[in-house]
């Protein structure tokens, strides 16, 4: 009788010698990924934050910029000192608001360009106008102009 078994008995890794290499390996490749995965979520938090600090900085510089096109607009200066119209005050909340202050410069007079000595002046006043946004990004902002008129 023969008694040559059914099956070939040649197969690749006998089932008691497998030790889990692809096991293990499958598990490296996993780590590398995820590794990979929670870098790229840190990166894209971080250029969010980044970005958000830009916005509020650019909110503030255009918020100092308003209190000076305001002080101006609304001739919010005086050449006398304690006028209350020399400051802008805050329009709305404190925390997301611009203020300026105008300061006249009395030793800065000059003669209008144009006119004769003491016939017409040029006013000189400096504005300093702080914007505030959100994050307490602040930007501080300093214009000078001059205001031609009679000279006293």
């Amino acid at each position: 009788m023969n008694t040559r078994p059914v099956f070939p008995t040649h197969s690749a890794v006998p089932r008691h010698r497998q030790t889990g290499a692809t096991l293990v390996v499958g598990l490296v490749l996993l780590l590398v990924l995820t590794v990979v995965g929670v870098s790229g979520m840190n990166t894209a938090t971080m250029e969010i934050t980044m970005a958000a600090n830009t916005q509020f900085q650019q909110d503030a510089f255009q918020l100092a910029e308003d209190g000076i096109d305001i002080a101006i607009a609304t001739k919010s200066y005086s050449t006398n000192p304690a006028d209350p119209r020399n400051t802008v005050d805050w329009l709305g909340t404190p925390d997301f608001d611009r203020r300026a202050v105008t300061a006249y410069l009395e030793d800065r007079n000059t003669a209008a360009p144009g006119s004769s000595a003491g016939e017409i002046d040029a006013f000189h006043f400096d504005i300093v106008s702080v914007g505030r946004g959100p994050r307490n990004a602040t930007s501080t902002h300093n214009q000078s102009f001059y205001v031609v008129g009679r000279a006293q």
